[in-house]
């Protein structure tokens, strides 16, 4: 691109946020942006030198070197398929299923997110198809399958969403495991009793020579066990394969990356424990761990499960709440007729009718009359906005008056989607921090090898025969492998995220702990976070007989502001005791009040109440109308508007009589959790759609350091991409337009209000909508991270009891599993131990 082609480019889009704008910039302006946020962003924190859009990628164009067409650019044109895995639970998975895929031919580029269990495949549609890409990530235990594929039929006709049918196969396969697993644990069980019943007492015999126990020598001498002991080697195998199936294929992966983690450990101690218990069941031994094989692989297997059903329970804590999308459209023929066709279907010259109420499925235009449209879900603003004839509307927005007739726009596809695609494209890229266990085990593995190694050469030396040697090298692994380590951990981790849940803080992600720690800035969006979302009516200055007919009329609008209203000042003609109670204190009788000629306008209703016309609606409704705005409501209309409130205009008979102020509240304890997080060290940034007076209450907090206002969802995703060039950015948001940025964010939280989609994108979600479990969630971190380091010191404890029983020579079955008992015993009840005070 030439240097004259780049210049203009940069012209044409916002600086910080991509946002293509409305006109060029002026000569002595050559860099612009689409907002005041944007301006206020980009000086406190820096804009793109010559970028094009966010570092996160502009939603329109599906991600950093994406097309519009959801194709990436470049010399051969790749496309981007999602595809979720079962089967992922660490940062090994990730880098062997990103390896498999790059190993395919017509794959330029992979990047897994076990976090998400998730991989996005950059490949080439013509060498390789999504199919192929199932087929060949369905390997060594992992099975993939389309993160978008939804082609189950629900019973409207329509499809279900992607998130809903790769849960279900989440849920199938997770049961399908847990149950391989419960029926190993049961006959393991089984196989274990003769251990309790006969061995360990033979076992015993070797450290005392007590009555009751001494007896057990004589009974075992000779003893034969060949007759039944290969027996336990194929029970025994067929448990760990049914119990320790996925350790051991952690084992193998980590083997196949030259990566150890505590899976290897783990494995390398069932392994161990299984040949050398094979060969001395083989030569009529009676010397076996057979159960230290069983065992330890259950209660491997068990934390992980354990940590498995704590992530899903804490997924099935949160509101089910629908993804904005629609799957349907009703085309809009030029004699007026419609017919109801799937989104998919829909070309760039249709036109679709939209009823109030209903939500527009694509981005475009309306094409003819006017309508109010409520877009808060994608572009955050809290107050609905008065669309006209050649105004673009946004697909996943609201129609909330009248009917739309929408002109589609070129690309047949709505905001929301582009905000899911940017979403997975960050999720899939920037997660999978590697547990602090396995940078222990990557230094252990090769130590403990090295311990088989010595003592097997050392046997061999003394003269030793191979067998000998085997059987002396697998025993060093058995007793200097800290299994325990892959035990531990999932099981610490399992027992913070209990804690979070029961404490209203829903984590999707263990590694969230580590990473919120880090965090020294929080960035809190407005408008149903720092706020309720709902509006409330603030202030009212007008004749109490005018506020019951609006609070009349209102009932039978759609608009946010209308249903305060109508609660407000609406009569209760149900009840007999006495007269109804006002907002303001007064009373009216009981009595019904009689509308007709009711009609919804774009920005406001009228109709007829107990005979008189009565309006009520924005000022410029009024001004249309040609009602008169007398006295100094003028002056009254600004105030409001510089206090962020929402000014609605009531009146009668031609005339403007008073004014209703409606506004939506700030949370309780707000200003609470902003103190503490300040106390904390840590900073504070409030971003909004909202114009800056809505914002004033928090900019004058002195815990807040930055408030931005008139911010666009893309501006919010680039502030915090801006932000995280210094700093460890944590984003608190509620809805989808928040998504991107949650998912940029080196930490997301969303609020349990919120939608699914910024539930999706964020790694805690606080389920209770308590604002005050955001400053919670920073002293568990800090807890959580103790408990973990004390639980990696306790696993030592089996090998602090195993290695001096080997070096004394009186090492045995019964001392290992003694070791194992306790050192468990010990994690457990560590782990299980309050994390903070209630």
């Amino acid at each position: 691109m030439s240097d004259r082609r780049a210049e203009s480019d940069r012209r044409e889009r916002c600086r910080l946020c991509g946002t293509p704008l409305s006109a060029p910039a002026a000569e002595s302006e050559p860099v612009g942006f689409c907002s005041t946020g944007c301006r206020d962003i980009a000086a406190e924190y820096g804009a793109s030198d010559g970028d094009s859009g966010p570092a996160t990628g502009d939603p329109g164009d599906g991600g950093p070197g994406h097309r519009s067409d959801g194709q990436r650019n470049g010399p051969d044109v790749t496309t981007s398929t999602f595809l979720r895995i079962d089967g992922m639970h660490s940062a090994t998975c990730e880098a062997f299923l990103e390896s498999v895929a790059e190993g395919r031919d017509g794959v330029t580029d992979a990047e897994a997110s076990y976090v998400t269990e998730t991989v996005r495949v950059d490949h080439d549609p013509d060498r390789i198809s999504p199919a192929a890409l199932e087929d060949a990530l369905s390997t060594v235990g992992y099975t993939a399958y389309l993160r978008d594929d939804a082609t189950a039929d629900d019973e409207s006709g329509g499809t279900r969403r992607s998130r809903e049918m790769s849960g279900l196969r989440k849920r199938r396969a997770d049961d399908m495991l847990e149950m391989r697993y419960i029926v190993g644990v049961v006959f393991g069980s089984f196989l274990l009793l003769p251990f309790v019943a006969v061995f360990y007492p033979m076992y015993l015999t070797a450290f005392t020579d007590w009555g009751a126990i001494a007896h057990f020598e004589g009974a075992f001498t000779g003893f034969d066990g060949s007759l039944y002991l290969p027996l336990f080697i194929v029970l025994t195998g067929a448990i760990v394969y049914l119990t320790g199936g996925p350790l051991l294929r952690g084992a193998y992966v980590s083997l196949k990356l030259r990566r150890p983690t505590t899976d290897l450990l783990a494995a390398l101690t069932v392994c161990s424990a299984y040949v050398y218990a094979a060969i001395v069941s083989t030569l009529g031994g009676t010397d076996v761990y057979f159960d230290l094989t069983i065992v330890v692989a259950a209660l491997v297997m068990g934390a992980i499960y354990y940590e498995s059903t704590i992530k899903r329970r804490a997924a099935d804590r949160l509101t089910d709440l629908t993804v904005s999308q629609v799957d349907t459209a009703r085309l809009y023929a030029s004699d007026g007729s419609t017919t109801e066709i799937p989104v998919a279907d829909l070309e760039s010259d249709d036109r679709v009718l939209v009823r109030e109420g209903e939500r527009i499925p694509v981005d475009g235009t309306l094409a003819e009359g006017e309508c109010a449209v409520d877009e808060a879900i994608v572009t955050g603003e809290s107050l609905p906005v008065t669309k006209r004839a050649g105004d673009a509307v946004i697909g996943g927005s609201v129609v909330t008056t009248d009917a739309a007739v929408v002109d589609v726009g070129e690309r047949t596809t709505s905001s929301i989607e582009r905000l899911t695609q940017v979403v997975w494209n960050v999720q899939s890229a920037d997660h999978g921090v590697t547990r602090r266990a396995n940078e222990f085990a990557a230094v252990l593995v090769p130590v403990v090898l090295a311990a088989a190694v010595v003592v097997g050469a050392g046997s061999f030396l003394l003269g030793a025969s191979p067998v000998a040697t085997a059987l002396a090298a697998c025993m060093a692994i058995m007793v200097a492998s800290p299994w325990a380590l892959g035990f531990a951990t999932p099981y610490t981790v399992a027992a913070s995220l209990q804690a979070a849940l029961e404490r209203g803080i829903v984590v999707f992600d263990e590694t969230i702990f580590e990473r919120l720690r880090a965090v020294d800035v929080v960035v809190f969006d407005k408008t149903g976070t720092l706020t309720t979302g709902e509006m409330s009516v603030r202030e009212a200055d007008a004749p109490a007989d005018l506020l019951e007919a609006a609070a009349a009329l209102e009932q039978r609008a759609a608009h946010p502001a209308a249903a305060a209203i109508a609660e407000a000042f609406d009569r209760d003609p149900g009840d007999e005791s006495g007269p109804a109670t006002r907002a303001d204190g007064g009373s009216t009788a009981p009595a019904e009040l009689a509308v007709e000629d009711f009609h919804t306008h774009a920005t406001g209703v009228e109709g007829t109440v107990d005979g008189r016309t009565v309006l009520v609606g924005h000022p410029d409704l009024f001004r249309e109308r040609d009602w008169a705005l007398g006295g100094d409501l003028e002056a009254r209309l600004e105030r409001a508007r510089e206090a962020g409130r929402l000014p609605v205009v009531v009146g009668r008979d031609g005339e403007a009589e008073g004014l209703v102020i409606v506004g939506d509240d700030p949370r309780d304890g707000w200003d609470e959790t902003i103190a503490a997080l300040d106390d904390d060290g840590i900073d504070v940034v409030v971003l909004t759609g909202d114009e800056g007076a809505a914002s004033e209450i928090f900019a004058e907090h002195p815990g807040v350091d930055h408030v931005f206002a008139g911010v666009s969802p893309d501006a919010k995703t680039a502030a915090v991409g801006r932000m995280r060039a210094e700093n460890r950015v944590a984003m608190v948001g509620d809805g989808t337009n928040d998504a991107p940025a949650l998912a940029a964010a080196d930490l997301g939280i969303s609020l349990g209000s919120g939608t699914a989609l910024a539930a999706d994108a964020a790694d805690i979600a606080i389920a209770d909508d308590d604002l005050a479990a955001v400053e919670r969630a920073f002293a568990l971190a800090t807890t959580a991270r103790d408990r973990l380091r004390q639980n990696v010191g306790l696993a030592f404890v089996y090998n602090a009891i195993a290695v001096p029983a080997a070096v004394l020579g009186i090492v045995n079955p019964l001392v290992t599993t003694v070791a194992v008992v306790v050192g468990s015993l010990l994690i457990v009840g560590n782990a299980e131990r309050s994390l903070v005070d209630d």
